[in-house]
């Protein structure tokens, strides 16, 4: 067994974290638990983790103020997080702050098994990534997370880096809004909110912004689309459904 193959394991609740690392033995691999937030920082900072099982609400605070921490220098790679916090809004809360999933609790050791699952493929398919991403002056370094055009830092949070992240990997493809919320957000349904347009919005200014041109454009009816911006031609930006406004909150 290799730290590779060691899922953090942070929860407070002795029987659910038990629940937790059988879960996690039952796929074949090892646990490492802690039961608070400084406890699970200190163990990012010794080591690495494919997975951090997180229980939202610890007697230290609330786990979604942990995750940039944790991922900081690689410390983690995955985040699921389970709470007895099952509300819609909650949820879609602790995907935006950075987790790449969230589990409500009561769950079944089935469901629970099948997160895990996918999260540890994805941690073992990013392994092979390459760590950069570069397009013209503009370079995504994978591991570190971070985002520089040139020799400048783009400053952007967690979610923004996932979204850029899936842009950059899917470069040149329109991605429409469902694509978007299943594979950024982690969400198979529809929200009824503009988190999406939100996102790219702010993703998308900060990008040209720093670097004078545009990378995410619009095409109607599809999606959005990553790219460096054709010379001499200009990005309108809108919404993928321009002047639509069933998504946007009432």
């Amino acid at each position: 067994m290799t730290e590779r193959d060691t899922i953090l394991v942070v929860e407070d609740d002795a029987d659910m974290a038990r629940a937790l690392m059988d879960a996690c033995a039952g796929l074949g691999f090892d646990t490492h638990h802690v039961g608070s937030c400084a406890e699970a920082l200190s163990a990012a900072n010794s080591k690495s983790y494919p997975l951090a099982i997180l229980d939202r609400l610890l007697p230290d605070g609330d786990a979604v103020d942990l995750i940039a921490e944790l991922r900081h220098g690689g410390g983690v790679d995955g985040i699921l997080m389970v709470s007895a916090l099952a509300h819609a809004g909650h949820r879609t809360h602790g995907l935006d702050r950075g987790a790449d999933d969230y589990l409500a609790k009561p769950f079944s050791p089935e469901e629970l098994r099948a997160r895990i699952r996918a999260l540890m493929r994805r941690a073992t398919a990013g392994q092979a990534d390459h760590d950069y991403l570069v397009f013209d002056a503009l370079e995504i370094r994978v591991k570190a997370r971070t985002v520089h055009h040139g020799p400048d830092h783009i400053p952007i949070s967690p979610k923004e880096f996932e979204l850029l992240l899936y842009f950059a990997r899917n470069a040149g493809t329109p991605l429409s809004r469902m694509q978007l919320l299943e594979n950024v957000w982690n969400l198979h349904f529809d929200p009824q909110t503009n988190v999406v347009d939100v996102h790219v919005g702010r993703l998308r200014r900060k990008l040209e912004s720093q670097t004078g041109r545009a990378w995410i454009h619009t095409e109607r009816g599809a999606g959005y689309w990553f790219g460096p911006e054709p010379e001499g031609e200009a990005e309108q930006i809108g919404t993928v459904d321009s002047v639509s406004s069933e998504n946007t909150p009432g």
